[in-house]
């Protein structure tokens, strides 16, 4: 009884939802993301100086992106303050993005530096909209909130990244960021939406045991057990939770995923991770996630061997490693689902792992109307995640957009980011999934060259 009260509080009221979803200028939530240094585009959009902007839309603004002579990159309104022209048409050229109507240019920072047709010149008063923006791990990030606002940059291990490992990649998904979000946070849905038939055929190979299992085992672990015990611990980012099921000797198998205010995750991993899944809104109905190394890799005994996608017998495309990812698994052409593969292929019927997730995301609709929810046991970590957005968002709104007055979490200098890790691993009698992936971890400790 008392479970089943839990749970009817944690479904949302209309109002609650409204606050959670929608992110334009002057909304409690828009004003709450515009407190953090988020995603704006790949510096791979913009690669070239002088070469050509990229439109950028992002919490409900349309914006452009450009790289300019010297190297600098700006970010500013789209439209150009003079009549409203596109800027995104505009010339790159001479430390400048000039709009082809008439002529105004305007540098980085958004200050008019020329009006070429004007008889009288007054480009020194006009200035568009510009956001600071700052490079790091092939990521133009961006900060929108007020310039006397502005948070510290989280470095989460992206700012001493070698180029040569920087990878990150971009996709766009149809229905609102809190959609996108529940799905990184719900570690029950790999034991349905992405089994496939032949995981039966990974031969034990003696890792279900107390320790680290091989990836493939993994996978067989999510099969054997679909009903999950999800255990949320807080912390000072967000919190981080554990998937706990029992394997087929009868162990605890636990994937722990970290979640970080307002909206990444640290997926699990063997035997830990640091790769970051970033949760960005286009606006209120449109997503981009860009999922992005943070750090050098770091596992010198390989504990999981091949990492489970790399199974002979694997039936799923995966994601590239870089660049605007493609789709064309979509809601217009059904995801491509094939029935005959959904009876003796895969679970879902669907070729490509990140069209399951979009699939389950997008057809809830737009923006889901979260009061019509029936929230269960798995949905514990994503009832968090609610909360403690809804709770920032009306502190912050307390506060007069004042983020330290607020007590915001996780906001620039307030703790390591980089030791905030996913993990994975088959438990001990009496081990605490608490510690894995954390600096108290031995494996951490070695792997990062500690004693």
């Amino acid at each position: 009884m008392q479970e089943r009260a839990m749970r009817r509080c944690a479904v949302l009221s209309a109002e609650d939802n409204e606050i959670l979803t929608r992110v334009g200028p002057g909304t409690p939530m828009g004003s709450l993301l515009r407190r953090y240094w988020i995603p704006a585009c790949l510096s791979a959009e913009i690669a070239e100086p002088d070469g050509a902007p990229a439109r950028v839309r992002l919490l409900c603004e349309d914006l452009v992106a450009f790289r300019d002579t010297s190297g600098r990159v700006g970010l500013i309104e789209e439209r150009c303050p003079h009549r409203g022209a596109s800027l995104f048409y505009g010339r790159n050229e001479e430390c400048g993005l000039r709009c082809t109507y008439h002529g105004w240019k305007f540098d980085v920072t958004g200050q008019c530096t020329d009006q070429r047709s004007e008889l009288h010149p007054f480009s020194h008063r006009i200035k568009a909209k510009s956001y600071q923006v700052r490079e790091s791990g092939g990521i133009v990030w961006a900060y929108l909130g007020p310039a006397q606002t502005m948070t510290p940059f989280r470095d989460f291990g992206t700012e001493s990244l070698p180029s040569g490992l920087v990878a990150v990649n971009k996709e766009q998904i149809f229905c609102n960021w809190v959609q996108s979000m529940d799905g990184d946070l719900d570690t029950a849905h790999i034991s349905n939406l992405h089994q496939f038939d032949a995981i039966d055929d990974v031969p034990d190979d003696g890792t279900d045991k107390p320790g680290y299992p091989s990836g493939y085992m993994s996978m067989r672990f999510w099969r054997h057990d679909p009903r999950a015990l999800i255990e949320v611990d807080d912390a000072w980012h967000g919190f981080r939770y554990a998937g706990i099921r029992v394997t087929p000797n009868g162990y605890r198998h636990a994937r722990v995923t970290a979640y970080i205010f307002p909206s990444s995750t640290i997926i699990a991993q063997i035997p830990f991770s640091t790769r970051q899944i970033f949760v960005v809104p286009s606006d209120d109905v449109t997503t981009y996630r860009y999922n992005f190394t943070t750090q050098p890799p770091a596992n010198p005994r390989g504990y999981g061997g091949p990492l489970f996608f790399t199974y002979e017998k694997y039936p799923f495309e995966m994601l590239p490693p870089g660049g605007v990812v493609p789709r064309s698994y979509t809601r217009e052409n059904d995801y491509q689902i094939s029935r005959v593969a959904q009876k003796g292929t895969s679970y879902s019927g669907i070729a490509d792992f990140r069209s399951q997730d979009a699939m389950a995301t997008e057809t809830a609709g737009p923006i889901y109307d979260r009061t019509a929810e029936h929230l269960g046991s798995t949905d514990v970590a994503l009832i968090r995640m609610h909360r403690q957005l809804l709770r920032a968002a009306r502190a912050l709104a307390a506060a007069g957009g004042d983020a330290a007055a607020a007590g915001l979490p996780a906001l620039g200098g307030a703790g390591d980011f980089q030791s905030i890790r996913g993990a994975e691993k088959v438990l001990a009698d009496g081990e605490d999934w608490r510690v894995l992936g954390t600096d108290a971890d031995p494996v951490v400790r070695e792997a990062l060259g500690g004693s």
